[in-house]
C-alpha cells in the first residue's frame, strides 16, 4: 500500500479516490472546494489538505484529475502547486483531459525536478469511475508506467502506455472523436427511425446484434428515445475536449470534417440549454416524432 494523494474531486475524480482509500491505500485528497474534500473524508475516512502542496506532502504518488491546461497548472505549478511539496522520486499521474502540449511541459518540469510525470486521460464516464472499470491511455517513460500501472488498476479495466509525454492526451482525442461521430450517428439513426413510423427500440434491439454495435447504442438509445439526458459526460465537457482535438488537428494536418461539425452540433444544444445534458443530447437537437 502506498501514501497517496487525489487533487480534484469532480465526478471522475471523487470515486476514483475513493477506490484507492478502499483498496488500502493512504489518501489525502485536495479540491478547490474544501466542503467537497471533507465530504470525502467523511465517507472514505482519509485526510484532506487546503493547498495542493500540503496534501502531496510525503506521497509516493500524485493523482490529479481536474478541468483543462489552464486548470491543471494552477494545481501543479507555483508555490502552493503538487511540484512545489513533492519528494524527489514520486510520480504525477495525470488523469485530466487536457492538451498534449501541456502533458510535455509538465514532463519536462518534473524531470527538471527529479519527479515523475505521466499524462493518464480516462474514459469510460461517471460510470466507469463508480464502478472502478475506467480505460486509461499513458504517456510517459516506460519505468514509469510500470511503477504507476499497480496503483492505477484499482480503478481501472484496461490502461497502456502509448507512447512519449502527451501520447495519453492524443489517444483520448481519437476516443473523442470516435464518440462525436457515433453519437451523431445514432441521433440521426433514431430521428429516422421515428420518422419512418418504425419502433425504434425495437430496431435498434435488432441492429444492435449486427455490425452497427456499439456501446453508445447499447447503452444510450433507451434514454435518448424517453429524453433523458442526465446521464454523465456533459455537453460543456464535451465541447471543450474537440476544441483541444481540433486545435492539435490544425497543428498536425489532420482532417476531421465530421468532427468540427458534430462540434457545432453540440454549440447548438448549449443554446437550446443543454450544457450539462449529457453527449447523447445530440438527438434533441433534430426534434422529436
Amino acid at each position: 500500500m502506498a501514501k497517496v494523494a487525489f487533487i480534484g474531486l469532480g465526478v471522475m475524480g471523487y470515486p476514483m479516490a475513493g477506490h484507492l482509500a478502499r483498496a488500502g491505500h493512504d489518501v489525502c485528497v485536495y479540491n478547490r472546494t474544501a466542503a467537497k474534500a471533507q465530504q470525502w473524508v467523511a465517507e472514505y475516512a482519509g485526510n484532506f489538505a487546503l493547498t495542493p502542496r500540503e496534501a502531496v506532502s510525503g506521497a509516493e504518488f500524485v493523482m490529479v484529475c481536474v478541468g483543462n491546461d489552464d486548470d491543471l497548472r494552477s494545481v501543479i505549478l507555483g508555490p502552493d502547486g503538487a511540484f512545489a511539496g513533492m519528494q524527489e522520486g514520486a510520480l504525477l499521474i495525470d488523469h485530466t483531459t487536457a492538451s498534449a502540449q501541456v502533458a510535455r511541459e509538465l514532463a519536462a518540469e518534473a524531470t527538471a525536478r527529479k519527479l515523475g510525470f505521466v499524462d493518464a486521460p480516462v474514459s469510460g464516464g461517471q460510470a466507469g469511475a463508480q464502478n472502478g472499470a475506467l480505460t486509461i491511455m499513458v504517456g510517459g517513460e516506460e519505468a514509469l508506467y510500470a511503477k504507476a500501472e499497480p496503483v492505477i488498476k484499482v480503478y481501472a479495466r484496461m490502461s497502456r502506455l502509448m507512447g512519449e509525454a502527451g501520447s495519453g492526451q492524443l489517444t483520448k482525442m481519437v476516443n473523442q472523436i470516435c464518440i462525436a461521430g457515433l453519437v451523431q450517428g445514432l441521433s440521426e439513426a433514431l430521428h429516422f427511425a421515428q420518422c419512418a413510423g418504425l419502433d425504434a427500440e425495437g430496431a435498434m434491439e435488432v441492429i444492435s446484434k449486427g455490425a452497427a454495435q456499439s456501446w453508445q447504442l447499447e447503452n444510450r438509445h433507451k434514454t435518448m428515445l424517453a429524453g433523458e439526458y442526465e446521464h454523465g459526460f456533459a455537453v460543456d465537457w464535451m465541447r471543450k475536449d474537440l476544441s483541444i482535438l481540433l486545435d492539435e488537428s490544425r497543428r498536425n494536418g489532420a482532417q476531421l470534417p465530421v468532427t468540427a461539425l458534430v462540434d457545432q452540433f453540440y454549440a447548438d444544444v448549449q443554446k437550446m440549454g443543454g450544457g450539462r445534458w449529457d453527449t447523447s443530447s445530440l438527438l434533441a437537437r433534430l426534434g422529436r416524432k
